[in-house]
């Protein structure tokens, strides 16, 4: 089965188009940040590393992400095809990645760009709302409640991320611009670059991704 990375800038929807393809096609998703929250819970030695790491106020490092990254793509499951959500995020990262998968004998098949307008991003990072109680995810701008700010199921005061205010998501796009951006260039060169437009509505964009990945 195909492995796939996907890039993109904040509320491009990676996510969302990456749960609806392993949903569909059986790949496994595999998130940084759910297998550090894992191992954390876990208390594994990795976990333990991590932790000390987070209380002293540093960032993870590459090289214990490398691990962690390393350990989920060892397990049996990859064989049906795997997508990473989250690494590589840097050039370094994305070389790591290519170390580690020859390694393991693994390979990427494609890596999937998904591209909006940035304006366009700043809307719906600014515009989400979430319901606490079902998970429910609305946009002001795109798919508002049918009464403001409450949720259609539950009922229930909507909220927004902290993170979801203009000032923030500006600078996010910033840090991507900077330091993720460069990848696209990377996995040009190697032959392995797919573009997606990811403007249009969540059946539409998925329906591009299909035709770009020949899915």
């Amino acid at each position: 089965m195909p492995n796939y990375v996907f890039l993109g800038p904040p509320g491009a929807g990676k996510g969302t188009m990456g749960a609806i393809l392993c949903e569909t096609y059986g790949n496994i998703h595999i998130s940084t940040g759910d297998i550090l929250r894992a191992e954390l819970s876990a208390n594994s030695p990795l976990g333990s590393q991590i932790k000390q790491c987070m209380e002293g106020g540093g960032l993870v490092s590459d090289e214990l992400v490398a691990a962690l990254v390393r350990k989920r793509l060892g397990q049996p499951d990859i064989a049906a095809g795997f997508l990473l959500d989250g690494f590589p995020r840097t050039v370094p990262q994305a070389a790591t990645l290519d170390t580690l998968l020859a390694e393991l004998g693994l390979k990427l098949d494609r890596v999937a760009l998904i591209e909006v307008d940035e304006e366009l991003l700043v809307k719906r990072l600014v515009g989400r709302r979430l319901c606490p109680t079902c998970g429910a995810i609305y946009n002001i701008f795109f798919s508002p409640p049918a009464a403001t700010d409450r949720c259609d199921t539950c009922d229930v005061a909507l909220t927004a991320r902290k993170d979801d205010n203009p000032e923030t998501v500006r600078n996010r796009l910033a840090v991507y611009w900077e330091q993720t951006a460069p990848l696209i260039g990377y996995y040009e060169a190697k032959g392995l670059l797919a573009r997606v437009d990811g403007s249009g509505e969540k059946a539409a964009n998925f329906a591009a991704l299909q035709a770009t990945l020949g899915l």
